[in-house]
């Protein structure tokens, strides 16, 4: 019984996490219609990742529920891959090409951002 209610909670931490990500995710592409949309959302999504990530692994600060609802919830479906393939597909080869190496560059760099706000001003032991 207690394992069923753990799956429970578990999916619908899920659910509501990903209820928010989705809904503000649909925001960002009113504000920001098409790729660029989608590049504004990833990106945010890496930096908040980053940042959870390191509060998570270094800092203990975030719990195994916060990281469920934040990180498989709100990031999963605030960012998204397969809208990124499809608008990448779309663009010409040009602005395809930049596309993508736009996203993965931002998003690398809004990982490590994120990292870098989380370790403003801490010195934490690294493993």
């Amino acid at each position: 019984m207690t394992r069923t209610l753990l799956r429970l909670e578990t999916w619908t931490l899920i659910a509501i996490g990903g209820f928010a990500g989705a809904s503000v995710r649909y925001g960002i592409g009113l504000l920001s219609p098409g790729a660029q949309g989608t590049l504004v959302a990833n990106v945010i999504g890496c930096l908040l990742l980053g940042f959870l990530w390191y509060e998570a692994s270094y800092r203990n600060v975030i719990s195994d529920q916060g990281q469920v609802v934040f990180g498989t919830g709100f990031l999963s479906s605030l960012t998204t891959y397969s809208t990124f393939a499809y608008e990448t597909a779309a663009l010409s080869p040009a602005y395809a090409a930049l596309n993508v190496v736009a996203s993965y560059a931002l998003g690398f760099g809004a990982v490590l951002a994120g990292r870098a706000i989380a370790t403003y001003g801490t010195e934490v032991a690294r493993d």
